[in-house]
């Protein structure tokens, strides 16, 4: 039987950040993983091989949009088999880095399945066969989440995609119907509008990406509507089968309509859920929530006191950067610091094109809450360095509580957004007030500078944008 100080079952963002850190501060670590070396959904499939397609989607869209500029490119020619070796080279790098600094840190990786047998010890399925018991003092749980199914649509068909075989590139097609207005969706089909394919969208409810600010959405909606054939909202897909050239979509419409249309590939991108199934919770005092997350409170522990949780397992929101976070409370709480999980603002970014980014309270979400604020927004319409690159399709936008001009929300809609939203994020945990990103000074031309300019707008006295003052 092995033992250990601390298991961590799953090493994606959270679980190898968890064992890394755990293993700095000089403790013994077990990681446990079906793969070859760390890295999770995030590095394998998810959150990198996707960025990587869509740097590709930027250089293509911007060849095509260079031509007014008095620069012409030939139309590119896409060659599948190598940007699927690319985008592999890039995964493989990552994973095997993380290989690499997973054995300088001597920690013993065991690839398999884990199962719990009770509150301190595991049984693994070995990959490579036969099994291994574990008795841990502690475990953090970081198993993640898997893509989210309709049984209805799951038809035997290579010409059905999701987030993991869409990543695949199996083929440009012809034509390509998004089911999910998220932004999993949304990513991958503008990287396969960038490459060719003809790509329509079908989502529930009345607007692209649910829960983002609307005011950041209505700017990517409006260059969406320009590069995909077409956008369906509070319409829903009643059915999905299998003819001769394609696959045909039975979609009903707001008002009831039903129209049936075929398509080369759909994509359905619903969203995921966390993975708890096989773990053997029920030989742990571990509680589970109706929605499949494990409970935990704000020291990430969940209700069997050796046993903690982080990542996609453990609740909203499934973001990689979360996780990591949660990873480091979970690892200082067990090494006995005083420590826990209170962010006022985790970052949330979609790599579309423009970007959208957002980090603390949305408009919408502080008028829920009963709190007084203001906004501030300054249009990059504005902005010297946006006309320098041609990008008009972007705001920078500022909730401010009105009792005491702080700053508890920032979105920003443009490129680069994912990069500017840092500042912001910052902002909010220091407690900064709107004055102080006024005075903050920002290097000229950047984007960045919207950040600053937004808080002159606050109080009327912005250079490049007239708002009248404050009364």
């Amino acid at each position: 039987m092995t033992k250990a100080q601390l298991t961590v079952i799953g090493a994606g963002p959270g679980g190898y950040a968890a064992a890394f850190y755990a293993a700095d501060l000089g403790m013994q670590v077990t990681l446990i993983d079906m793969e070859k070396n760390p890295g999770g959904v995030c590095l394998y499939r998810g959150c990198i091989p996707s960025k990587a397609l869509l740097h590709v989607a930027k250089l293509i869209n911007e060849s095509k949009e260079s031509s007014h500029w008095g620069v012409e490119f030939q139309p590119p020619v896409i060659n599948l088999e190598k940007l699927r070796n690319w985008k592999q080279s890039v995964v493989g790098k990552m994973t095997g880095g993380l290989g690499v600094l997973s054995k300088q840190r001597k920690i013993n990786y065991i690839q398999g399945r884990a199962q719990f047998t009770g509150s301190n010890t595991l049984s693994v399925a070995k990959v490579e066969g036969g099994t291994e018991e574990v008795q841990f003092d502690n475990c953090i749980i970081a198993t993640g989440s898997v893509i989210a199914t309709i049984p209805a649509f799951e038809i035997n068909s290579p010409r059905l995609l999701n987030s993991t075989s869409a990543l695949d590139l199996p083929e440009i097609p012809e034509s390509l119907l998004v089911v999910g207005g998220g932004y999993i969706g949304l990513e991958l089909g503008s990287v396969y509008q960038a490459l060719g394919a003809k790509v329509s969208v079908v989502e529930m409810t009345g607007g692209l990406l649910p829960g983002a600010d609307r005011d950041l959405v209505a700017h990517l909606a409006k260059m969406l509507d320009k590069k995909f054939e077409k956008i369906m909202l509070n319409s829903k897909v009643l059915g999905i089968r299998e003819v001769e050239n394609g696959l045909s979509v039975k979609i009903q419409a707001q008002d009831g309509t039903e129209t049936e249309t075929i398509y080369s590939h759909v994509l359905v991108s619903i969203g995921r859920k966390p993975v708890t199934a096989g773990l053997g919770l029920e030989n742990t005092k571990v509680k589970v929530t109706a929605r499949g997350w494990v409970e935990i409170d704000k020291q990430c522990r969940t209700a069997d006191p050796n046993i903690y949780a982080i990542g996609d397992i453990a609740g909203e929101p499934m973001l990689a950067h979360k996780a990591s976070h949660e990873a480091r409370i979970a690892v200082e709480v067990i090494n006995g610091h005083k420590a826990e999980f209170a962010p006022l603002a985790i970052p949330a970014v979609v790599f579309t094109d423009p970007e959208i980014a957002w980090a603390g309270l949305t408009e919408t979400q502080a008028r829920e809450l009963g709190i007084k604020h203001e906004v501030a927004k300054f249009p990059w319409a504005a902005s010297g360095r946006a006309t320098t690159l041609d990008r008009f399709d972007g705001v920078t936008k500022l909730i401010i509580r009105s009792e005491d001009q702080r700053v508890i929300g920032v979105g920003i809609c443009g490129p680069g957004a994912g990069e500017l939203i840092a500042e912001g994020t910052l902002a909010i945990e220091m407690g900064a007030n709107v004055e102080d990103l006024k005075l903050t000074i920002h290097p000229h031309p950047t984007l960045s500078e919207t950040v600053m300019e937004a808080a002159e707008v606050f109080f009327g006295q912005s250079s490049h944008f007239y708002r009248p003052k404050r009364s």
